[in-house]
């Protein structure tokens, strides 16, 4: 097969299989392990250098609760996610499922059980997505630091690294996300990626992976902002500024109104956002979470049009406006007005024959008119009619694909007529 026809097979096939991700908009990310006991962040081993023994314990004081996964995928289910990514392994070694790969896992020690297994039931008891994340980088591996200067323990941790990683993806049925992370101290080449992703996709057909097995893959995962890509990519955001379980207080965690703006500006860019709640130690989500989360969820159910499906690319066809900001599908821009001046709002410089506007809140069309220079909405509530988050939408219907574009202001001052009595 000739390489361009090769690289378009490639790129249909991966499209195929990001169908249902690019529609998908929102999803849980859970940080959930032996560190969540020290309510300190899940860097806590290398962070205060706890001596390695006594870290180690901590695998065999870990009781959660049974089966708590079901809280978290009932919660991502009330707030609108679609579906969910759990670290079945982060960067401190511990595996929450049973590996044949080491003991120093969940059901070996503390738990007595596979938590992996229990977090893919609630999903699929659900109807979410399952991903998994898995720490390529290994705190507790005797090899996991001289793998960079010794072949030999380069082998031996990649064995054990493809060992895990085939556990995950033949275990337990359909997985639709794999999501690596922390690709130190090797390269695509050291951790062998391509020959592992290849055998992934031998278990697993229809699974997406993230870029961070030092390939690009399917998808990229900017971290800690919500920031567009030339390509399909999912914003991962902290809730609270730890991935972790930390008893932060509640004016540190994300408001309502802030998870709704990293919704939007995931929508304006035609990516998604993947949002961590980090669970207490027995597993339970932290309350402040849920009581943000239930909000967001119900917003959504009023607004899902301007959020779900396919969108289009609204970051750079729209300028900024004091009103709000915007998602796109289509013909149909949605204006995000987190700042309600009803009942008249006027956007400059929108382009685009508009043919209805409607008041996404109450299901009724408003009253516009429009010019070349403005769009003015009229007959609007006097005050915002989202009473969830005060981030009512609006609707506005266009015979084709709209965008907004001031100019500079000398143009208008140009095409203006002077007030009467004054020469120019």
């Amino acid at each position: 097969m000739p390489a361009k026809t090769a690289r378009k097979k490639t790129d249909r096939d991966r499209e195929r299989r990001l169908r249902w991700f690019r529609e998908a908009r929102f999803g849980m990310f859970i940080t959930w392990g032996t560190y969540s006991q020290l309510g300190r962040c899940e860097w806590v081993f290398n962070r205060e250098r706890i001596p390695p023994a006594e870290y180690e314990a901590l695998a065999d004081t870990w009781k959660p609760k049974r089966r708590p996964a079901r809280e978290w995928a009932h919660l991502a289910k009330k707030a609108g996610m679609k579906y969910m990514v759990m670290t079945t392994k982060h960067h401190d070694g511990f595996c929450l499922w049973d590996s044949r790969q080491t003991d120093y896992n969940a059901a070996k020690r503390g738990p007595g059980r596979d938590l992996v297994a229990e977090y893919v039931d609630a999903c699929r008891e659900y109807g979410l997505k399952v991903g998994l994340y898995y720490s390529l980088a290994d705190w507790h591996h005797p090899d996991g630091w001289r793998c960079w200067s010794d072949e030999q323990a380069r082998r031996r941790l990649v064995k054990f690294t493809h060992g895990c990683v085939r556990e995950l993806c033949s275990d337990y049925g359909k997985i639709d996300i794999l999501w690596y992370d922390g690709n130190w101290p090797l390269d695509a080449k050291g951790w062998e990626s391509r020959k592992m992703n290849r055998m992934v996709r031998e278990f697993q057909p229809g699974i997406i992976i993230n870029n961070r097995s030092s390939l690009p893959e399917d998808f990229g995962t900017p971290e800690g902002h919500v920031q567009a890509e030339d390509r399909m990519w999912e914003a991962c955001m902290t809730f609270n500024g730890s991935w972790g379980w930390m008893p932060t207080l509640d004016e540190d965690w994300a408001s309502v109104r802030g998870v709704l703006s990293m919704l939007r500006t995931a929508s304006a860019g035609a990516g998604n956002l993947l949002l961590n709640i980090g669970p207490k130690p027995d597993g339970s989500v932290p309350e402040v979470a849920a009581e943000r989360l239930m909000p967001v969820g119900k917003w959504l159910a009023k607004h899902s049009e301007a959020v779900y499906g396919h969108v289009d690319r609204a970051d750079g066809r729209f300028e900024w406006n004091t009103t709000g900001e915007w998602s796109l599908k289509g013909t149909t821009a949605y204006l995000w007005a987190r700042r309600w001046v009803g009942p008249e709002i006027a956007i400059g410089g929108f382009r685009g024959t508009v043919k209805k506007i409607t008041v996404m809140d109450t299901g009724k069309p408003a009253q516009f008119e429009q010019s070349r220079q403005r769009l003015v909405i009229k007959g609007l509530p006097k005050t915002n009619p989202d009473k969830i988050a005060n981030v009512a939408v609006l609707k506005i219907e266009c015979k084709s694909k709209p965008s907004q574009k001031n100019g500079p202001f000398a143009v208008l001052l140009r095409d203006a007529k002077p007030p009467k009595g004054v020469k120019v």
